[in-house]
């Protein structure tokens, strides 16, 4: 049995990102190589248990939403996609992924997706100020639940 869950991003940013931000963003997603300076999700520590203590050995920076190829667990292919785009409707960026994600990564996928909810158009934002940013659901389930931002936390599945 896998704790995983499968993660389908879809919305659009507006066009206010500087170019540092979606180099990063570039990273993260598996598409461009990882910029000297980290400012959205900025903590990678890698956790070692020595003697029964979880000690912090080093910063370890990994992109958190790069997979591409065959699921492991979900089924059909994981990709990220992030395109620009300008048109009568908006202009800005376009998000798209479908990733397999563990519980494990939730608080720091949980930052970038808050970064990413803060920019989102106004077309994704609920009455409640809640943006959904995607779906999710577990590997064996076969109906997503939306995923929402609010409050500047992520509603992940329980």
């Amino acid at each position: 049995m896998a704790d995983l869950y499968e993660l389908m991003l879809a919305f659009d940013l507006r066009d206010e990102v500087s170019e540092a931000e979606v180099a990063e963003l570039q990273w993260h997603l598996g598409l461009g190589p990882q910029p000297a300076e980290l400012r959205i999700v900025t903590g990678f520590p890698l956790v070692v248990e020595v003697e029964g203590e979880a000690v912090e050995v080093e910063e370890m920076p990994e992109p958190l939403l790069s997979c591409q190829g065959e699921a492991y667990k979900v089924g059909g292919a994981l990709c990220s996609v992030l395109l620009h785009k300008e048109n009568a409707l908006r202009s800005g960026w376009a998000l798209t992924g479908r990733q397999e994600i563990h519980p494990d990564d939730f608080d720091r996928i949980g930052v970038l997706l808050t970064w990413l909810a803060d920019r989102a158009h106004d077309v994704h934002r609920g009455a409640d100020g809640s943006v959904t940013v995607g779906w999710t659901r577990f590997y064996e389930d076969v109906r997503p639940e939306p995923l929402v931002v609010r409050d500047g936390l992520v509603v992940w599945p329980s």
